[in-house]
């Protein structure tokens, strides 16, 4: 009465269902690790120390920048050099420009400095002259993912949409750190950036998307299973109505 279960239609039906239970619950269990990742890192930076008001330390000695350092405050000296806005940024609603200054350290490289945050229409500060020593929370070099960044391109000279070594390395000709700073105290009418979190230590939206597509994944294997169900009650009925005569021709 079963046999249409070895028929070759049949045959791609089962091994289309056993191969795609498995890839099924697969993706939902890989998503759901990544999710309870998120949220173990999300518990052990609620637990770390505030890096905030830990003793600043030469940026040297904190890089390269990961989530125990980021956020922790670093110093640099050298002299200011090139300049650059980061438009776009917002800070307490409004929507404004970073003003990004390099300082050109006594080591050679170059440290992206967020010396504030400016309001539009404001003039532009030129930086300190001479010799300065800049403290401020370290951060890593932003990527196309990052809030506030505009990887599209297309803005005029002198603006930046990517605090990151990557963009930077084309604009001037000396190297750069794989970090940058934003300092603790703004002046000249700048008003100072906050750091932000390192990522992957909050449970934000993407952490929510990764338990949605576990509950997806998990409901396309059980929507598997139903229609293989189905089809196999339909069949089944199908062959008993032709055993019993009660199918009619088409």
């Amino acid at each position: 009465m079963y046999r249409f279960l070895v028929t070759p239609r049949w045959w791609g039906i089962n091994v289309f269902v056993v191969l795609a239970i498995p890839f099924c619950i697969f993706m939902g269990t890989w998503q759901l690790g990544r999710f309870e990742d998120r949220v173990d890192s999300h518990k052990a930076a609620e637990e770390r120390p505030d890096p905030g008001k830990r003793a600043a330390v030469a940026v040297e000695t904190l890089l390269p920048v990961d989530q125990e350092t980021s956020g922790r405050h670093a110093t640099a000296s050298g002299r200011y050099g090139d300049q650059f806005l980061v438009p776009d940024r917002e800070l307490d609603g409004r929507n404004g420009s970073y003003v990004l200054t390099m300082l050109r350290t006594d080591g050679g490289q170059a440290l992206p400095v967020v010396r504030g945050w400016l309001a539009p229409g404001k003039k532009v500060p030129a930086p300190p002259a001479g010799e300065v020593t800049v403290t401020g929370s370290l951060q890593a070099s932003e990527s196309t993912g990052s809030d506030g960044v505009r990887a599209g391109g297309g803005l005029p000279q002198g603006q930046l949409g990517m605090i990151s070594a990557a963009s930077l390395v084309n604009l001037v000709p000396y190297g750069v750190y794989d970090a940058w700073i934003t300092v603790s105290e703004a002046s000249d009418g700048l008003r100072a950036v906050p750091a932000a979190a390192p990522q992957n230590t909050g449970l934000d939206l993407k952490a929510f998307q990764n338990l949605g597509y576990t509950g997806e994944w998990f409901v396309f294997a059980g929507f598997v299973v139903f229609m293989w169900f189905r089809l196999y009650r339909r069949e089944a009925e199908a062959v008993k109505d032709r055993a019993l005569g009660l199918e009619t021709a088409a």
